[in-house]
């Protein structure tokens, strides 16, 4: 069997002098596996340090993988990182951009939960290249299965064995750190609402007065989906002065409605690669620019008393090791933000597009009134079945129904409850309040009432702050649309908006 060891450092990096979260390799020897113990597959062939998986068309439909098995024990609620390097030639087009070229670890853990890490966006014709993806250890995995090769896709791919390497990433810190919030902040009620639409009308803020929308998360977003954006600085800095002046307007208004907001950077400066990870993760220069607009954030809505609080960075993805990692990055801006606004609460992503999985080696800032966020998708197949997009969430060709067999797994309201357990565990140890930004289901989704009623009820049983994903943005997430796939119709009512109304209006409490 395989075991990885693995080590952690810390090395100095950023715009401002700080101890940066660091990752050391382990050295080849201790985890390479020798070519007897990968079994090659059917179309694999294993010629020294070399695997090859060469599949015809007839036979693309299938997991075309050499596999090798290893031991997670040692790794259990850790963050690993395995790379390797690899080649392909004419691999087709798979249906759905997680298949193609497969570099994977795939297991189960003793909670009965199948985990399938591996990155996505892979196919065609592509010269020596580092593949590599990012997991967390359930604190329950046993034996996992390393795949190498093909699925869903014909054509030829090469692995050079001697290229794996894996790598602990994120250590945990400040295990033992308690935070604290001042009492405006301590004593505020819990607040329920919305995500917003990109540009608000004032018939967007009467419509959330009467529906009692407490709080709003205000995006400042574009180019959703695409890699490669916001990388000319000096027009970011001017589109984003535009949405600011626009916030800056929508706050003035709202205060007669008695609305808070959120202020989220949805496209952060540098946007993100074709791997979705963020550029300033691995760029100063755009690591440096994130701060700086933090920076003029805080100058520009400190003492805005319709400012909840400031998100600093949505939907963080980082799959490698980074000199600006996404923990560190985001202490940074918190740093420099407390420097002019010490009163704002600042609201902590997790990795893994903020999953809550990631809180399992989520480390708290050691600072206090900040605000831990959560984004509820879980399962995926059943709440963005037939959403198609760059980001590979495409559901079965079948509709999915909640409560049901969602693969290898029941879904209902425990279910969800365990998939939230690493972020409850994170609330209990450190005495953090959670900000659930974004929970939601597709409108076609049978059972989707029922899915937002059991997510909204564990979020107040627990305290939970939350923002509806969304009003008024999509009309597939609308609470004023229904229908089916291609036919989205205005609805005046609907059992999804008669629950969350429900919501708004504090009547989902833990009975």
């Amino acid at each position: 069997m395989l075991l990885l060891r693995s080590l952690v450092h810390c090395i100095g990096v950023g715009m401002i002098a700080v101890a940066a979260f660091g990752a050391e390799l382990v050295p080849l020897k201790e985890f390479q596996l020798p070519a007897a113990r990968w079994v090659p597959g059917k179309f694999g062939k294993i010629t020294g340090d070399r695997i090859v998986i060469d599949v015809p068309a007839s036979a693309r439909s299938a997991m075309n993988c050499a596999d090798a098995v290893v031991d997670l024990v040692p790794f259990r609620g850790q963050s690993l990182c395995f790379t390797i390097r690899g080649r392909a030639w004419n691999v087709s087009t798979p249906r759905d951009t997680w298949n193609g070229v497969k570099f994977m670890l795939n297991y189960r853990d003793a909670d009965g939960q199948e985990y399938w890490h591996h990155p996505s966006h892979l196919k065609g014709t592509f010269d020596w290249r580092e593949i590599s993806f990012t997991c967390s250890i359930s604190p329950t995995a046993q034996k996992g299965t390393l795949k190498l090769g093909l699925q869903d896709s014909s054509g030829k791919v090469e692995f050079d064995l001697s290229s794996l390497k894996v790598y602990t990433l994120f250590p945990q810190v400040n295990r033992d750190y308690k935070v604290s919030y001042p009492e405006r902040v301590a004593s505020t009620p819990l607040l329920r609402g919305v995500m917003s639409p990109h540009k608000f009308t004032d018939d967007d803020l009467e419509t959330l007065h009467k529906w009692n929308v407490k709080l709003v998360r205000a995006q400042i977003t574009r180019d959703w989906g695409k890699a490669n954006t916001d990388r000319d600085l000096a027009e970011y800095d001017r589109w984003l002065d535009g949405k600011l002046d626009h916030l800056e307007e929508v706050f003035q208004k709202a205060q007669k409605y008695g609305i808070l907001f959120v202020i989220d950077l949805h496209s952060p400066p540098g946007g993100r690669d074709e791997t979705r990870d963020m550029h300033m993760f691995y760029d100063k220069k755009y690591a440096d620019h994130f701060i700086k607009v933090w920076q003029r954030i805080a100058r520009r809505f400190k003492g805005n008393h319709s400012v909840w609080a400031y998100d600093l960075v949505n939907e963080p993805v980082q799959t490698r090791p980074a000199p600006y990692d996404y923990w560190n990055l985001q202490r940074m801006a918190a740093e420099a933000v407390r420097r002019i606004d010490p009163d704002t609460p600042i609201v902590i992503e997790s990795n893994e597009w903020d999953s809550p999985v990631a809180f399992r080696y989520l480390s708290p800032l050691a600072m206090d009134n900040v605000i831990y966020q959560v984004h509820m998708y879980h399962p995926g197949q059943f709440t963005h079945q037939f959403v198609g997009n760059s980001y590979g969430e495409q559901g079965k060709r079948d509709f999915v129904r909640y409560p049901g067999k969602m693969g290898s797994e029941y879904w209902d309201k425990e279910m969800i409850r365990k998939r939230l357990q690493a972020v409850r565990d994170f609330q209990l140890r450190h005495g953090a309040r959670i900000f659930v930004g974004e929970f939601s289901a597709i409108l076609w989704a049978p059972g989707a009432a029922d899915y937002l009623r059991d997510c909204i009820e564990i979020f107040e049983e627990y305290g939970w702050d939350w923002t509806y994903h969304a009003f008024r943005e999509w009309d597939g997430w609308s609470l004023e649309h229904e229908g089916t796939p291609g036919n989205i119709r205005p609805s005046a009512n609907n059992d999804r908006k008669e629950v969350m109304l429900k919501g708004f209006r504090g009547e989902l409490k833990k009975k």
